[in-house]
């Protein structure tokens, strides 16, 4: 019974390391970014592929309100896992570290800049009292002097650079498929096919244009471009991805 207090005690306490060196609270956040939807991100020669799962849980839902890719800056998007009320606070904390690089020097923020920036003030939140860590990860994406780059934020306050990512539900399935696939070579377009075939290897072999969320922030023009459900169902038609039930609906 006292081994169990104890474990309770360092459970309870965000700034207590428990004596083999682990902050609990930190873990159980890692472990709501698992509960949440997928997100991944690929990086190529061309630009940044942001692609989420975005399942809807009621037909009466608006779409466009079920929000998990986000516009940092004219050249950087923001995806992510876990709970969304969390990430849009860190979404909105990312615009404004944005604006106040272009306002205090004159040029738009680095993406590694950012995304330390963010990371930086995710980490105060596992040393202070009172307070819990955010429980979501963030992948951010952009381009930086003309090379894309591609982060992921975790909630311990850690930045790690990929080639490409997942985060969120069937993480360990969707980072073996990236791993087994990705090609260093490809073009955005072969980055689009990767990501929206790594989300339909998890979703019985099909996906559903509606509950997939599609970004890229291109290379050359150094610009964030969200797509709109036409153009993702037509990548989802070329791809050979889309569920029999739309295309039924579509004839």
């Amino acid at each position: 019974m006292q081994g169990q207090a104890q474990q309770q005690a360092y459970d309870r306490g965000i700034t207590i390391f428990s004596p083999d060196g682990r902050l609990y609270q930190v873990e159980y956040a890692r472990e709501a970014v698992k509960r949440g939807t997928a997100s991944i991100g690929v990086r190529t020669d061309d630009g940044v592929v942001l692609a989420v799962d975005k399942r809807v849980p009621s037909p009466l839902l608006e779409d466009s309100s079920v929000e998990k890719i986000h516009k940092a800056d004219d050249h950087i998007g923001i995806a992510s896992a876990g709970h969304v009320a969390d990430a849009r606070q860190l979404i909105d904390f990312a615009r404004r570290q944005s604006q106040v690089n272009q306002l205090r020097y004159g040029e738009p923020i680095g993406v590694e800049t950012l995304t330390k920036e963010v990371t930086d003030h995710i980490q105060q939140y596992t040393q202070v009292g009172g307070a819990r860590p955010f429980g979501v990860a963030l992948i951010v994406g952009g381009v930086e002097n003309g090379e894309p780059r591609l982060f992921e934020t975790d909630p311990s306050g850690t930045p790690y650079e990929w080639k490409a990512l997942a985060v969120g539900a069937d993480r360990s399935e969707l980072q073996t498929y990236l791993e087994e696939n990705y090609d260093e070579e490809a073009d955005l377009d072969g980055g689009i096919q990767l990501a929206l075939d790594a989300l339909a290897s998890v979703n019985d072999g099909s996906l559903l244009p509606s509950e997939v969320g599609l970004a890229t922030i291109d290379a050359e023009s150094e610009s964030f471009e969200q797509f709109e459900q036409d153009h993702i169902a037509d990548h989802l038609e070329e791809n050979d991805l889309l569920d029999d039930g739309e295309e039924e609906a579509d004839e």
